[in-house]
């Protein structure tokens, strides 16, 4: 069986393989209900995939402009794969009506099917009926159509004339192996594990006695990797023609300034850099900052201005929108700037970040012009808070996570100031095997029985802390076997859960739930995400 290349395709095969585990060992009946939504996002993901396959068609119309003589050769592959894949979805959807029109139609409220348990219709029709080998006739035959439509596509002398193949060691050569290749990308195929089963066929195997709720999820994967099989034809056939092309015309100086705030005496700093911008670009792009949409020039660039108000710190909100005009590719970006308005240049900043957090110390850094040092004074005030230090180097300590803290500046002169920093506690670490490591995934045998235990692994943090991990639940579900749960304290495996992990076996799936964490500034453990890993 091939492996799906994009990301979505292949976390769904994934979830799919894993309910249908868990279903086969009578889990529970909510196990039912996500079929339902694992439905959902197949079919989701077969409108991606078509919605892909017509933007790539109408991305290479201007290229083909340029060679007519392609243009012939790759829509029709792409046409014919359409029409492939469109009546083989729509047999697929017939099948589903009979279903589900059999086992009591669609519930008014929910929109489900009435008969979602139903496993006597399933069988009559796709087992006993011979609607399942009807259908495993056609999934053959359309991996074959496809494939043959491919191969006609690329055989054209325009298309073996463009790739220079008759150049580059003969053009059956050249084309065989990309048939082939696209042959072993194909999804499309029946899964021939039923033959080392004591199942009598492919549907018996894959159909017997289960419930309508996993078979119309099991229907929506072969839509979906049609779907995408129409995708993958499109994409090769307009990679012929070459890659979709953006020059870059225009370039700029930028300058982008650390701060928007410096006193007397100060270096000022900030990052210069060259910008780049495509004219193709000026009608496909608008930039928003605080909401409020920015006119654009030929060149991308556009002028904000506002009146500096009340005093203190104002934050601007930047958002762009590019949508690329060859594929239609709609591509986002966001970022934010910082400046203050006072009376006096004075200014408290958090050395690290623009909060304090529970449990360390925080650095903060007092600054204000023309006034001594001897005669700034500083307090601070709300979250548990109490400051330690001295001169304009002080440290912050607080203890209440949702208030805010105040740190107030007076003194020389200086109308006392206040600034607001939220106090939050440390952000949940992540549940791993290593420091850096996933939370999830698949692991080989051995790799798997070498891992001692699980880190809370604090991640993206300035401050130097460390959470302890207190405990975790571990489930292993051996394959065609009842799940069994061990309860393991502390981070390193031990006894009954240690005892799991040492009998991994390649097709395991192991869950770790219910793992808990302790934190600096924590009062009680803090509930982590779970994991889970399979032994491949």
């Amino acid at each position: 069986m091939s492996i799906p290349k994009e990301p979505r395709q292949l976390m769904i095969n994934i979830m799919y393989l894993v309910l249908t585990a868990m279903l086969a060992l009578n889990v529970s009946a909510e196990i039912i209900n996500a079929f339902f939504d694992l439905d959902k996002s197949l079919l989701r993901s077969a409108e991606i995939a078509d919605t892909a396959s017509k933007t790539t068609k109408d991305g290479i119309a201007g290229m083909l402009k340029k060679k007519p003589a392609l243009k012939k050769p790759l829509y029709g592959g792409m046409d014919a794969t359409k029409q492939e894949v469109d009546e083989f979805i729509e047999y697929i959807e017939s099948i589903k009506d009979t279903l589900i029109t059999a086992t009591g139609g669609l519930d008014e409220k929910t929109g489900k099917p009435k008969g979602k348990k139903d496993k006597d219709i399933t069988t009559r029709v796709l087992v006993m009926g011979g609607k399942g080998d009807e259908l495993e006739g056609k999934i053959k035959d359309i991996k074959k159509k496809l494939v043959d439509i491919y191969r006609r596509s690329v055989s054209s002398q325009a298309v073996i004339k463009e790739k220079k193949w008759d150049k580059l060691g003969g053009a059956k050569k050249n084309i065989n192996k990309a048939v082939s290749e696209f042959e072993s990308s194909l999804l499309m195929e029946v899964d021939s594990a039923w033959t080392s089963t004591d199942k009598t066929s492919w549907a018996d195997y894959k159909f017997r006695q289960m419930p309508l709720a996993a078979v119309l999820p099991t229907l929506s994967k072969l839509q979906s990797d049609a779907r995408n099989a129409q995708a993958d034809v499109n994409n090769r056939l307009a990679g012929i023609i070459g890659s979709f092309e953006i020059k870059l015309d225009k370039f700029f100086p930028v300058i982008n300034a650390k701060n928007g705030y410096v006193i007397q005496g100060e270096k000022f700093e900030a990052e210069v850099a060259v910008g780049a911008y495509s004219s193709q670009f000026a009608k496909s792009t608008s930039i928003t900052v605080n909401g409020r949409s920015i006119p654009l020039n030929s060149e991308g660039k556009g002028t904000y201005t506002e009146t500096a108000g009340s005093v203190g710190k104002k934050t601007l909100k930047l958002n762009s929108v590019v949508k690329n005009p060859l594929t239609g590719e709609v591509m986002k970006g966001s970022s934010s700037f910082e400046y203050e308005v006072g009376r006096r240049s004075a200014n408290v900043s958090a050395d690290k970040m623009n909060v304090f957090y529970v449990g360390v110390d925080n650095p903060v850094s007092l600054t204000a012009s023309g006034v001594s040092s001897n005669k700034l004074r500083a307090s601070c005030s709300g979250g548990g808070c109490s400051m330690s230090g001295s001169g304009a180097k002080r440290t912050v300590r607080v203890s209440q996570p949702g208030a805010k803290a105040t740190i107030t500046l007076s003194g020389g002169g200086l109308t006392p100031t206040n600034f607001e920093f939220r106090v939050k506690r440390i952000p949940d670490p992540v549940p791993c095997f290593r420091p850096g490591g996933e939370g999830s995934g698949s692991m080989g045998n051995g790799a798997f029985k070498a891992m001692q235990g699980v880190l809370a692994d604090l991640r993206n943090f300035d401050f130097e802390a460390r959470c302890k991990l207190m405990g975790f639940e571990l489930t292993k579900v051996p394959k065609r076997q009842d799940p069994i749960t061990a309860i393991n304290p502390g981070a390193r495996y031990s006894g009954r859960a240690q005892n799991l992990v040492n009998s991994a076996k390649p097709g395991d799936i192991y869950y770790y739930d219910k793992i808990k964490a302790m934190c600096p500034g924590d009062k009680s453990g803090r509930k982590l995400p779970g994991m889970v890993w399979k032994i491949k």
